[in-house]
Formats: C-alpha cells, sequence, structure tokens
C-alpha cells in the first residue's frame, strides 16, 4: 500500500545528483572512489573527531567497531533490550553474547541497572541513542572506566549527537536522519583503531596487496555513488536537523492534552516522533485508512527467537512496546501535513 503520508522520506535536495553524476562520468563508483574519503573526512569534522570510516550498513559499521576493539568469542557485551535488533546481532556476528539491559522511561538504556549485568566476561557496552534520544553518556563512561570496558555508541538514528565513546557507528539507511539509500560510518579519535576498521572491512589485504589474508574479514566496502549522496548530505545536515527539530516542536504542540495520548520526552535529535497510544491496532488501522503509515516500537530483544528469555513481559521494554508507534517524520513534512495527520488522530479520540 503506497501511503500519502509514509512514515519516512528522504531529503535529496542537495548535491545528490550532482556528485553521483561526477562518479559516474569520473568512472569512479567503487570503493576506491576520492568522494568516499571525502565524505568520511566531512563526517568526521563534523562530529568533532579525527577519523570516519565508511562502510557498507550501519550493522556492518556496529560488527567492525566491536572486532577492531577485539570483541570476539567468550565475550560479553552490554546491550539494550529497547533496540533494533541489529545491535544485538552485531555483538553476536563477532562470537561474543549480548548482555541485556532494561530501557528507562525515555526508552535509552537504564543506567542504574547496567553494573548488575557486568562480569569478568565483559568487555564492551553499546549504549543506543533510541530515536535521536542521547543516552547518559556520562553514566555510561563513568562505568566504562571503573570496569575498564570499551564504549560503542549505537547512533544509527542520531546523527547530530556528539560521539564520546571509543567509536560510534551511524547507519545511512534511508529512513535515517541523512542517507546514503544503504551504508555506515565508524567515527573515533583512535588512530589504530581507524585503521583496524578500514583494514576489516576490505578483506585485510595485507599492503603489498599479496591475497594473503591472516585474520577473518568483511567486504563491508561502500561504493563512491553512495559516498556521493552521503557527502551531499552531510553538507545539508544542519539543515535537516533543523527542519525536523520543527516537525517535532509541531507534534508536540498538536498532540498534548489529548486523552489517550502519552507524549513522549524530548528528542536531542529527531529521527522518529514516537508516542504511546491507547487503543493502539484501532488507531493505527484508521490512519491507514486515511491514507497515513505508522511503524510499531521496537520488541525487546529478549522476545527475540534468537534471544529468547522467560521474563521479557515483565521488562520496561515489553509495556512500551505494547502501545507505541511512531508518526510520518521526514524534513519535507510540512505544517499541513501535520495538520492533517494530527487532525486524524484528535477525530479517532473525539477531540476538536
Amino acid at each position: 500500500m503506497a501511503f500519502r503520508y509514509p512514515v519516512s522520506r528522504p531529503s535529496l535536495d542537495g548535491r545528490e545528483l550532482e556528485y553521483v553524476t561526477g562518479t559516474i562520468n569520473d568512472c569512479w563508483i567503487s570503493s576506491q572512489s576520492p568522494v568516499i574519503r571525502r565524505f568520511e573526512t566531512a563526517f568526521a569534522d563534523y562530529n568533532g573527531v579525527a577519523h570516519g570510516v565508511a562502510c557498507s550498513s550501519g550493522t556492518a559499521a556496529l560488527t567492525l567497531a566491536l572486532r577492531a576493539l577485539g570483541v570476539g568469542p567468550g565475550d560479553e557485551v552490554i546491550v539494550p533490550e529497547f533496540t533494533m535488533v541489529a545491535s544485538a546481532w552485531a555483538v553476536t556476528y563477532t562470537g561474543a553474547t549480548p548482555v541485556f539491559v532494561d530501557c528507562a522511561d525515555d526508552l535509552t538504556i537504564d543506567v542504574t541497572r547496567i553494573e548488575e549485568k557486568i562480569t569478568p566476561r565483559t568487555k564492551a557496552v553499546m549504549p543506543v541513542h533510541v530515536y535521536g534520544r542521547r543516552c547518559d553518556m556520562d553514566a555510561i563512561m563513568d562505568i566504562a572506566f571503573q570496569y575498564n570496558l570499551r564504549v560503542v555508541e549505537d547512533s544509527a538514528e542520531a546523527h547530530g549527537v556528539r560521539p564520546v565513546g571509543d567509536i560510534a557507528c551511524f547507519s545511512l539507511f534511508a529512513n535515517k536522519i541523512i542517507t546514503a539509500g544503504e551504508g555506515g560510518i565508524c567515527v573515533t579519535d583512535d588512530p589504530r583503531l581507524a585503521g583496524q576498521l578500514a583494514h576489516l572491512r576490505a578483506m585485510a589485504f595485507t599492503k603489498d596487496h599479496s591475497f594473503l589474508h591472516k585474520k577473518l574479514a568483511y567486504n563491508f566496502r561502500m561504493t563512491g555513488m553512495q559516498g556521493a549522496v552521503a557527502l551531499a548530505q552531510v553538507e545539508r545536515l544542519d539543515e535537516i536537523l533543523a527542519a525536523r527539530r520543527a516537525v517535532e516542536k509541531r507534534y508536540d504542540e498538536r498532540l498534548a492534552g489529548i486523552p489517550g495520548i502519552t507524549v513522549m520526552p524530548p528528542r536531542d535529535v529527531l529521527w522518529m516522533y514516537d508516542l504511546r497510544a491507547e487503543r493502539r491496532e484501532e488507531l493505527r488501522a484508521f490512519l491507514a485508512d486515511a491514507s497515513i503509515e505508522t511503524r510499531l516500537f521496537f520488541k525487546p530483544m529478549s522476545r527475540q527467537p534468537n534471544y529468547l528469555h522467560p521474563d521479557w513481559p515483565l521488562l520496561n521494554a515489553s509495556r512500551f512496546a505494547e502501545d507505541g508507534l511512531y508518526l510520518p517524520t521526514y524534513t519535507g513534512l510540512t505544517e499541513a501535513d501535520q495538520d492533517y495527520v494530527t487532525g486524524r488522530i484528535r477525530e479517532f479520540y473525539g477531540v476538536r
């Protein structure tokens, strides 16, 4: 079903076409394209860090980050219950074990519960900036310091949240704040880690390119065309974030005081506008009939078949998953569009 108001729509109003056309005209479409280096530098500079390493997806970025930090079989990594499953899968791909911590009321990891999950096998913690809400990184960095843990920030949904961990990982999927269609990028201040990330993403070739591969690595490279789109997006990131802040503000104003709707805490950057709704499935059907797409909240990791735990119904993450959804959220969403969306919600709950 094609919705008039989809959950997400990319904003490609900058130099994307110009840069992609340039890569094609110059025959620089592979992972060796100079435009990828330009994107990596621009994104690292934007985040105030020294190094950017582009790759094929946000999941690939998380996997590379964990491998570069030496995470592997026998290790444990602290992961939030409330996240997209790729966060946990990246840990599993390395052979390590994800250990889950429930969410707080803002959906980010409950920092007061992290220490009880730390064991002698814990190697790293992976905070996830859910829907654009920055985790309590001061507390997380203090815990990491105390227990000698590495920190991998899952920033897939949080372009514009400045990183403080060892490595931060961003997605460039089509529904993210900025996009390359597919793709991802890791950023770090550590030159050794940056070197490992680049080495692992490109099949761990030796310097002489002799086809002797001394470690298990990946083909997680970005194409030149993706890099061209990503570079044009970074150039507009401040503009995109400002437009999305306006979307958040309008939703907050128009949804306030509707019985049956719980407006969620503010976001540091807006990826998706999330809320909680009574009679959620009826509301979703009503909005779908009005050509408005919605999506459900993430399900807890302990409910996922790969990580099933019998206590999952008791989690905060389960409670939120039962009535949470998010609304159309994209840069080009106009005030009139939001009036229509929120008007249908008010109509459903009988509010004039």
